[in-house]
């Protein structure tokens, strides 16, 4: 049980820290407003995609229902392959293409490790 809570706790970390960054650099860098350009998204795509992330990071790390926190999972495995599929289809570079499947499957550990944990949990309440 206890490996799976690090194991969450890291992979978690992770992404919401880059999910925190990216969100940041969006409303923050002249250089991502580029990028959006070069991918054909609107302006005002990358604020939208900004506030999302970091509502995102939010309902992941704060103590909420389960809904919610699907929802921020599913939102942001959207996020990660939507990203894939923008700069492959841009004809950006390999390392632009596969970071975005990278936190995919990081996001999928934590995805995972909650889930376990969870069931973990529900069964050390049942057996007490």
């Amino acid at each position: 049980m206890k490996t799976t809570k690090i194991t969450y706790w890291i992979s978690t970390g992770i992404v919401a820290l880059m999910m925190t960054y990216s969100a940041l650099a969006y409303l923050t860098q002249p250089i991502m407003a580029q990028a959006f350009e070069h991918l054909g998204y609107p302006s005002h795509f990358r604020v939208e995609l900004a506030v999302a992330k970091i509502i995102g990071v939010v309902l992941l790390l704060a103590p909420v229902g389960l809904l919610a926190r699907q929802l921020a999972y599913s939102g942001f495995a959207l996020v990660f392959i939507s990203a894939f599929i923008a700069h492959t289809a841009a004809g950006d570079p390999v390392s632009a293409r596969i970071m975005p499947l990278v936190f995919l499957a990081i996001l999928a550990v934590s995805f995972a490790s909650y889930n376990k944990s969870q069931q973990q949990s529900l069964r050390f309440k049942a057996s007490a």
